[in-house]
């Protein structure tokens, strides 16, 4: 069961990732927002389509209170978005590792860290 709800949360996340990407783009180059507005919009409107989606089809979740399951899977999401974020720092400053493995080794830590805190955190 652990591995179908891991297995489960990649899909969904790819989900999000396909989202994210295409309203930053959107935003970005068509409706000429600025970047980081672009990107806040792409990754909160990722963050909601992965909550909804790890709700109903991963963990198949129904407790009621969705405000602070929500607020939960959210700052999961932010905190790794920090690890994300300092990780790469520290691979691009400190080694001469190629900027796009660096995101690739940091995604698949992150991703252990969002599965890991929201299974056992806001999914338990």
């Amino acid at each position: 069961m652990f591995y179908i709800k891991f297995i489960k949360f990649g899909l969904v996340g790819a989900s999000g990732l396909v989202i994210d990407f295409f309203i930053t783009w959107l935003l970005k180059e068509k409706l000429h927002f600025n970047k980081y507005f672009a990107n806040s919009v792409g990754f909160i409107l990722a963050v909601s389509n992965n909550y909804i989606l790890n709700r109903l089809y991963t963990f198949q979740n129904s407790d009621s209170n969705i405000g602070a399951q929500f607020t939960s899977f959210l700052l999961i999401a932010l905190i790794g978005f920090g690890i994300n974020m300092l990780l790469l720092y520290l691979l691009q400053t400190y080694t001469k590792t190629n900027f796009y493995l660096s995101k690739i080794i940091i995604t698949l830590i992150v991703f252990i860290w969002n599965f890991g805190a929201n299974n056992w955190y806001t999914f338990k």
